[in-house]
């Protein structure tokens, strides 16, 4: 792109709030010209999806540590709120930027998005630089043999790692800055205070948990390369356990790009078995990605046809008791109050309660899926819907709705001593064993000495476990 040192370029900021490996950032800074760095909050356009309230509160501070680590250059991060179709052109008549430089995005209606504002931009005479920045590699790349797009994970997996992962880019040590009135745009100014709740303040357990930023979740990769990768083929599963990365939220909001995770886990040792499975991790969640990117009606629609016939169930009770965890189902329940507490579920944990709910309670997975969008500070369009699908069978690639999890054998064993399930469900912590996993099977004597009273202090089960079961293979038939 051809550049004016004197006029500025504006970085458009998106789901990439980091400086380092950010080359719509790198190829700027490259321009020589003074730089503006803005970020839009759109909640106007509707084809768009919103931020659920939990990924809002995250985004507070993930924009404030960006805004810190310009402030080390003598830069700053300009936020508005409105139609970006609207105010990215207006911001380049007023400012005068000639260039406008930010990183594709995923989704049909995005990427549509997108192009209308590149049109208006170039007919103002402003150039745009657009930029892979939020995935291992260009979605269009991966291609089947037939010159396709691939369906299934393994596959997709296979001929990804036949394509070269760029390595990631160092953050730029020179930044210019443009230094825009605070006149410009006034009633566009996000009041970034408005993304945290107030009243009541239901963040109290997120912010002991979670702490945003660029460092942090370099800190968050270093910290599980050098305590937890060698025991991740096996602590991934165990749900009282620390064996996961947590680096969830930094890759949804772009704290750390996944170039970055995975060349860590290439210098790391990729062979060795905990970072080879990792990285399949890091597969699957491109995968997601590609898969959004190619079947736009992924968060929206069942990728498998054959389930648009299956009737499923519409109860606001027994979705308020999931949300809530007070099923009754203990493994249940100590993992959807996490999520309510922390704005976070350990991986297992979301198979089960999602399994729990497509399956025994028989309820759309896209009702799952919004709880997860509005609760998690890790909510991400592509992984939140694909891994719905997955567990509801729906997917493209997806376990088969006949297998339905059973929420005690999964407690038995992946929270073998019961910690996970005494640590989130409290009126439990006086049982133990087979009691702790099935408090409703539980002799009366067992009860009382764990002060435990069914239906006063913890529910009774809101489904028999088999029952539900069979009333999903029941609908699973006939289809």
């Amino acid at each position: 792109m051809s550049s004016s040192c004197n006029r500025p370029a504006i970085v458009w900021f998106r789901d990439d709030l980091r400086m380092a490996d950010h080359p719509a950032l790198h190829e700027a800074a490259a321009s020589d010209q003074p730089l503006i760095c803005l970020y839009i909050l759109d909640d106007i356009t509707p084809a768009l999806h919103p931020l659920g309230a939990a990924a809002r509160w995250w985004l507070h501070g993930a924009l404030a540590d960006l805004r810190r680590n310009l402030k080390k250059q003598g830069g700053t991060l300009l936020t508005l709120s409105g139609s970006a179709e609207k105010l990215l052109p207006q911001l380049t008549t007023l400012t005068g930027a000639t260039s406008v430089y930010w990183h594709h995005r995923l989704h049909e209606k995005e990427r549509a998005q997108d192009e209308r504002i590149r049109k208006t931009l170039e007919q103002q005479g402003c150039e745009v630089g657009p930029h892979w920045g939020t995935v291992l590699v260009d979605p269009e790349a991966v291609r089947t043999k037939q010159d396709g797009f691939y369906r299934i994970c393994g596959s997709f997996w296979k001929a990804l790692q036949t394509h070269i992962v760029p390595e990631p880019l160092e953050a730029p040590v020179r930044l210019s800055f443009h230094a825009v009135p605070s006149s410009t745009l006034p009633d566009a100014r996000l009041k970034e205070d408005d993304l945290c709740p107030h009243a009541p303040d239901w963040a109290a357990g997120f912010r002991k948990t979670w702490e945003p930023g660029e460092a942090e979740a370099q800190e968050h990769l270093e910290d599980f390369l050098r305590q937890s990768v060698s025991r991740y083929p096996g602590g991934r599963d165990q749900v009282a356990e620390e064996g996961t990365s947590r680096l969830s939220p930094y890759l949804a909001s772009g704290a750390v790009s996944p170039r970055q995770v995975w060349a860590a886990l290439q210098k790391h040792g990729a062979h060795a078995e905990g970072p080879r499975i990792f990285l399949s991790e890091l597969g699957w969640r491109e995968f997601a990605r590609y898969t959004l990117y190619h079947f736009s009606k992924l968060p929206f629609e069942n990728l498998n046809p054959k389930f648009s016939g299956l009737k499923w169930r519409s109860s606001a009770a027994d979705l308020k008791a999931w949300q809530q965890g007070r099923t009754g189902v203990p493994i249940v329940d100590a993992a959807m109050r996490q999520l309510w507490q922390t704005g976070w579920m350990h991986n297992r944990a979301r198979m089960i309660v999602g399994s729990f709910l497509t399956k025994h309670l028989l309820m759309d997975w896209k009702k799952g899926d919004a709880w997860f969008r509005d609760t998690l500070v890790d909510a991400d369009f592509a992984n939140n819907a694909m891994n719905w699908q997955w567990v509801a069978g729906t997917g493209i690639e997806a376990t088969p709705f006949f297998r339905i999890f059973n929420p005690t054998r999964q407690a038995e064993k992946f929270d073998p001593d019961g910690d996970y399930i005494r640590q989130w469900v409290p009126e439990l912590r006086g049982l133990s064993g087979r009691a702790l996993f099935e408090p409703w099977a539980a002799n009366e004597e067992d009860l009382r000495k764990g002060h435990v009273r069914l239906g006063k202090t913890y529910p009774y089960p809101i489904i028999d476990l088999k029952e539900g079961r069979d009333r999903a293979l029941q609908a699973f038939r006939r289809l």
